[in-house]
């Protein structure tokens, strides 16, 4: 007898080895599927930030009269500020234009010509939303019905280009990330497969002494729940580490202020690695389930 327990115990070990490796596999085939999904749900979550961001580049120089005083500026300045469509607005003396005009040509042009030709003006930009073309036309007439503006100018190429370049960016983004999505699914359906071909004769026996399906059903499909928590655990850690160790890099377009963002990320990738890990399971099981006993040999 005791040869025999003997003999039983390291079969035993190895059978808990085997199990053991093949959920540390699919743990961590699921988790680098997992990682990459996150991934790239936030690049769609912060592609609108980014391209607000680019958008809001976009705005207005008021040209104001030469005879303005300092209390009408401000006046205009706290008036724009209050507009629905106004983002920030930044005042530009003669002094501080002429300033920037020498640098930019590399020689200071008062001294040439006696005197600075250059107007004040008012720095406008504008709300991301509203940076559209017919929008920027209205923005424009209202802007000159103000007394204190002499002139608005804007880059009406500029903002064609930027915004047929965000659409054409929107459009391919979303084509890739339904693609990308697409593969990831699948990679993760077929480590869920693999890992449950391996218990097919299993599902046949339990069969054959009378288990109903949902019964069967059961342990397997409360392995891929566990399999997609702990695969959504791993690549939240491995993602989170990446955030806030390139935090300085990604500060113009990740802000780790907004927590909601984050817990929302960190959310997503683990329903998704439960939803997809359930209902791969769920499908392979069922697969097995129907077939008879001489087909899971091929």
């Amino acid at each position: 007898m005791k040869k025999t327990g003997m003999k039983r115990e390291p079969k035993r070990k190895r059978l808990k080895k085997r199990v053991f490796r093949s959920w540390l596999t699919s743990a961590v085939s699921i988790s680098m599927v997992l990682l990459m999904l996150g991934t790239l749900a936030l690049i769609l979550i912060n592609a609108g930030k980014l391209s607000d961001y680019v958008r809001e580049k976009i705005g207005f120089t008021l040209v104001l009269h030469d005879n303005l005083k300092e209390v009408e500026i401000t006046r205009l300045q706290k008036v724009l500020n209050t507009t629905p469509y106004v983002k920030t607005t930044e005042y530009i003396d003669k002094e501080k234009a002429a300033r920037q005009l020498s640098e930019q040509l590399g020689e200071d042009f008062t001294g040439f010509l006696g005197y600075n030709p250059l107007f004040s003006s008012l720095e406008v930009r504008l709300l991301a939303n509203y940076t559209t073309n017919d929008s920027l036309m209205v923005i424009e007439k209202e802007f000159l019905e103000y007394p204190e503006v002499k002139e608005v100018f804007y880059q009406k190429d500029l903002v064609d280009v930027i915004n047929q370049n965000v659409n054409r960016i929107s459009i391919i983004l979303l084509i890739v990330s339904g693609l990308l999505t697409f593969i990831f699914i699948t990679l993760i359906n077929n480590t869920i497969r693999i890992s449950i071909y391996s218990d097919r004769f299993i599902i046949n026996t339990m069969q054959l002494v009378g288990a109903t399906r949902s019964f069967v059903r059961r342990p397997f499909l409360l392995r891929g729940v566990y399999l997609g928590i702990y695969g959504g655990l791993i690549a939240n850690s491995i993602l989170l580490a990446a955030i806030f160790s390139y935090q300085k890099e990604l500060s113009g377009i990740i802000n780790l202020n907004e927590i909601e963002v984050l817990g929302a990320l960190i959310v997503t990738v683990i329903v998704l690695g439960v939803l997809i890990s359930w209902l791969s399971t769920f499908f392979a099981v069922n697969k097995f389930l129907k077939m008879k006993f001489d087909e899971l040999f091929y």
